[in-house]
C-alpha cells in the first residue's frame, strides 16, 4: 500500500510493531525517534514508554507507575532528550532516553483555575501553567515551549533551567486565541507553530508570542513534526457524525483523518486519507507523529478513545502505523 506522490511517496509497513506477549496498549499518544534509529512510543497502559528498533524489534519499557492514563505529548530534542507531557497528571518533564527525570517545567499535579472542569468542559479564561497540557517543544535557543491545552488556552515559554519566562493566548477564534492548542513546534528561524485544533488552523508566532499569520488548509491538527529539510508533517483528526465544528457546524457525515506534508510557508505538498476505516493504512485516530533519519513516518493513534469507544472500529484496530519513505 503506497501513499503520497512523487518524492513524497510512502509505503505502509504492515505489522511493524513486534509487541511482546502479554503487553498491550489501547492507545499510543505520541512517538519519537532518536539518531540511533530507536523509536519511542508514549502509550496509555501499564507500560507508558515502549522502545523499539527501527525494524519494530522490542527493546525495553520504562515509566511504569509514573504517569496518568492520559499520557499525551512527546518531543525528542537534538540533544537526544525527551520532553514528555502528561495531560491528566499535569506535568511536563525532560527525560533521558532511559527514563531518568532531568528537569520539570512548571508545577506538577496542579490544575490552574480557568473555569474548565470535567463537569464544565469550557475554558472561560486563560490561566497559568497548567490545566491539561498537551505538548512541548525545544527552541533553537534551548528554551521550552508548552501548549496548554484541553483545560487552558495558553502557550507557556520556559528558560532551559525551568524558569517561566512568558505566557500568551486566551480562549476564542481570533488571532492569538485558541480552542485546544494541541501541539507546538519552534522552527530554526524561531517562528512558533501552534496546532490550534478546534479552530482548524496552525497559528504562527514569533518567539515572543506576537501573532504573524495562520494556515487554514488543515483539519483538526493534532501534532506537528518538522524534518531537517524544513518540511512540516501534520497529523489531522477525523470528524465523526454529530460532532460540532466551529468552521463547518454540525457534521452530517464522517470525514476521515489524514496526514499532510506542508512546505515552510504552510503550502500543502501532499496529503492522504482513507475513507474506509478498516482498510490497511487507514488513519482512524491520528494523535502524534515523527519522522526518523531515513525519512519514514511513524503515526501514533488513540484508537480506543476515538475509534473503538465510538463503535467506529473493532478492538483489534491498529494503534500505530509506519509509512516508509520510498
Amino acid at each position: 500500500m503506497r501513499f503520497g506522490e512523487g518524492s513524497l511517496t510512502f509505503e505502509l509497513v504492515e505489522d511493524w510493531e513486534q509487541l511482546p506477549a502479554g503487553m498491550s496498549h489501547v492507545d499510543v499518544a505520541a512517538v519519537s525517534a532518536d539518531d540511533d534509529g530507536r523509536v519511542y512510543l508514549f502509550c496509555r497502559g501499564e507500560h507508558p514508554v515502549m522502545v523499539y528498533e527501527s525494524d519494530g524489534t522490542f527493546v525495553d519499557t520504562w515509566g511504569e507507575g509514573r504517569f496518568s492514563y492520559r499520557t499525551h505529548g512527546m518531543y525528542m530534542s537534538r540533544a537526544g532528550e525527551l520532553l514528555l507531557v502528561d495531560d491528566l497528571g499535569s506535568s511536563v518533564g525532560r527525560y533521558s532516553r532511559d527514563g531518568e527525570l532531568l528537569r520539570s517545567f512548571g508545577p506538577t499535579g496542579e490544575s490552574s483555575d480557568t473555569g474548565w472542569t470535567l463537569d464544565h468542559m469550557v475554558v472561560d479564561r486563560a490561566g497559568p501553567p497548567y490545566n491539561r497540557p498537551t505538548n512541548a517543544a525545544v527552541a533553537p535557543s534551548g528554551e521550552v515551549y508548552v501548549s496548554d491545552g484541553y483545560g487552558n488556552a495558553r502557550i507557556h515559554r520556559f528558560a532551559a533551567d525551568g524558569e517561566l519566562l512568558a505566557s500568551w493566548g486566551r480562549p476564542g477564534s481570533g488571532p492569538g486565541e485558541f480552542r485546544t492548542p494541541h501541539s507546538i513546534w519552534v522552527l530554526d528561524d524561531r517562528r512558533v507553530l501552534v496546532a490550534d485544533r478546534q479552530n482548524e488552523r496552525i497559528q504562527v508566532f514569533d518567539e515572543d508570542g506576537n501573532y504573524l499569520t495562520e494556515w487554514n488548509d488543515v483539519q483538526r491538527p493534532q501534532d506537528l513534526y518538522v524534518d531537517d529539510a524544513g518540511l512540516i508533517y501534520v497529523a489531522e483528526l477525523a470528524w465523526a457524525v454529530g460532532e460540532t465544528s466551529y468552521k463547518h457546524g454540525t457534521m452530517t457525515e464522517y470525514v476521515p483523518g489524514r496526514l499532510s506534508i506542508l512546505d515552510p510557508e504552510g503550502n500543502c505538498l501532499v496529503r492522504w486519507s482513507t475513507p474506509d476505516v478498516n482498510a490497511p493504512g487507514a488513519i482512524v485516530a491520528a494523535h502524534g507523529l515523527c519522522v526518523d533519519r531515513e525519512g519514514s513516518i511513524y503515526l501514533a493513534e488513540v484508537t480506543d478513545t476515538i475509534g473503538v469507544s465510538k463503535g467506529l472500529v473493532g478492538p483489534d484496530a491498529p494503534t500505530f502505523l509506519k509509512f516508509a519513505r520510498v
